[in-house]
């Protein structure tokens, strides 16, 4: 009867620690909430991530979903099928993080432009189709350039009272961050249509392909569309890196939107000697 009882003890205990286990590990597990979102058949919504897009998933083929070309980190979405029954979207961008979304048709009031975990304080920031790996070191690294107190000098041109400058050339892991500063000294907002990059030939011949090549930056930090009167913007261009070859330059070129305020700063390979190289995270 003893040995039967000290049985029944194990066997209570066994089954206590069994189940304890099994209520810890259900413990560990937490949940992340849906965002809702209404979409339509006629209008498309546009979602602008914190980091690049790697992974979407849509719940039901009545939804449609594509990354914007050339960009990483802007989803389009919009209804395949109108009225379609509710359903979801899962998507995982470069930091690891995922977001979940309960989607429902609205013809009517969709909600067609949003940006996560962005204020309006912040500036918008511009993921590009790159190889160059890890995205929110890049982000990280923009950020030192930014705030980097090295300067480079006498690189700038001045024009309708708008200043160009190249303020700052910095590199690490085969990344390199141009430093721009653009001043507007006069009283009218300067509305930024474009800012490229071009690596050209010294000869003033007319410009074919074999002697133009556009540079296209990865990410861009603090990218903002307007300039207002009397104030200044710093960006911060994120490049795989380059070199500029004997008998070329690098054409920054500044155009204003609806405008005739065009500014062009040229650089040549002699200032990439003077490149800052980033401190590792």
């Amino acid at each position: 009867m003893k040995n039967f009882n000290l049985l029944m003890v194990k066997c209570l205990l066994l089954i206590t620690i069994s189940a304890f286990a099994q209520q810890t590990n259900k413990n560990r597990l937490s949940k992340i909430e849906s965002d809702s979102l209404a979409i339509a058949y006629s209008k498309t919504t546009n979602i602008v991530f914190p980091f690049a897009i790697k992974s979407v998933d849509r719940g039901s083929q009545d939804v449609l979903v594509q990354k914007v070309k050339g960009l990483e980190n802007i989803l389009m979405i919009k209804a395949a099928q109108q009225g379609f029954v509710q359903t979801n979207l899962t998507v995982v961008t470069a930091d690891g993080q995922l977001y979940s979304f309960v989607l429902k048709y609205d013809e009517h009031c969709p909600q067609l432009n949003l940006i996560l975990n962005k204020t309006k304080s912040e500036a918008q920031e511009i993921y590009f189709s790159s190889g160059t790996g890890n995205e929110e070191n890049i982000q990280k690294y923009s950020k030192l350039a930014f705030y980097d107190k090295k300067k480079l000098r006498g690189e700038k041109e001045n024009k309708y009272d708008i200043q160009f400058q190249l303020s700052g050339i910095f590199i690490r892991d085969d990344v390199m961050y141009y430093r721009i500063n653009i001043t507007n000294n006069s009283k009218i907002n300067y509305d930024v249509d474009q800012l490229r990059f071009f690596i050209r030939d010294n000869k003033k011949v007319k410009r074919t392909a074999s002697q133009e090549i556009e540079i296209v930056p990865v990410y861009i930090l603090n990218n903002v569309a307007t300039i207002d009167g009397e104030s200044e913007n710093t960006f911060v261009f994120a490049f795989p890196k380059f070199t500029i070859p004997e008998q070329k330059y690098l054409a920054m070129q500044l155009m204003e939107k609806n405008g005739g305020r065009h500014v062009e700063l040229h650089v040549n390979n002699k200032k990439l000697v003077q490149v800052t190289v980033l401190p590792k995270l």
